[in-house]
């Protein structure tokens, strides 16, 4: 497990990384309660496998938003698209709440009256999309039965929620980076790899039910693509 330290992650150093909920789980919809129009929907669905982010894919992991809800989701806030302009409410108003089901990460956003037109949006179906921004705490690197690498979130920081209507992963560096962090292998590299789609070659097969473990520290790169293409058996049977 790649750890990111907790004091640089309070500090704010840690990169800002955010991904968009597919699928019926993650439609952003129109709630009214008593007259009051409210928008919410799944910001994050719990081991869900994401596209692929290139060169990996990625879940959410149940736990990974225990540390947020335990600090009392501090500092949250919800904006149209992740728009610092487009501010719909915050768990410090009381105009934003969170929750956690078997399903993922919920929320219920009160937006103010300057934003009517993001509740028409909503409403008419133009924005259908849920999104969320995290800092990260913890991850862990596997791969999927497959054999493709697979990146779980393990704890997070939540930045923001998001009705989103263009659904876009921003840059991957901080997944990366992480990978190279748990192989010691330089960053550039990790970066080659993934553009190559060639990030499995850090992963290989046990015979002991066929989990995957990752190789030795100093294994990377050309060294480690030179070493198994020179074994006659395939790696990944």
């Amino acid at each position: 497990m790649a750890d990111h330290d907790t004091t640089t992650l309070l500090e704010g150093t840690v990169e800002i990384e955010r991904r968009y909920t597919s699928g019926d789980t993650g439609k952003a919809e129109l709630r009214a309660d008593s007259g009051e129009k409210r928008i919410g929907g799944y910001a994050a669905s719990f081991n869900r496998q994401s596209k692929n982010l290139g060169g990996f894919i990625e879940v959410v992991d149940p736990i990974a938003f225990n540390q947020s809800r335990g600090d009392g989701w501090p500092d949250v806030i919800a904006r149209y698209n992740h728009d610092d302009m487009a501010l719909l409410g915050t768990t410090a108003a009381g105009t934003l709440r969170m929750s956690i089901d078997q399903y993922g990460l919920a929320y219920d956003v009160v937006p103010p009256k300057a934003m009517a037109h993001v509740v028409e949006l909503v409403e008419r179906g133009d924005v259908r999309k849920s999104s969320f921004a995290f800092r990260t705490i913890s991850d862990d690197w596997t791969t999927t039965d497959q054999g493709y690498p697979l990146r779980r979130l393990v704890g997070v920081q939540l930045v923001d929620v998001a009705p989103v209507n263009i659904p876009a992963y921003n840059d991957t560096t901080a997944g990366l980076r992480s990978l190279a962090d748990k192989f010691d292998a330089p960053l550039d590299e990790v970066r080659s790899m993934a553009e190559a789609d060639d990030l499995r070659r850090f992963f290989v097969r046990t015979g002991q039910g066929g989990k995957p473990v990752p190789k030795k520290k100093g294994m990377f790169g050309p060294s480690a693509a030179a070493a198994l293409m020179a074994r006659k058996e395939d790696p990944y049977v």
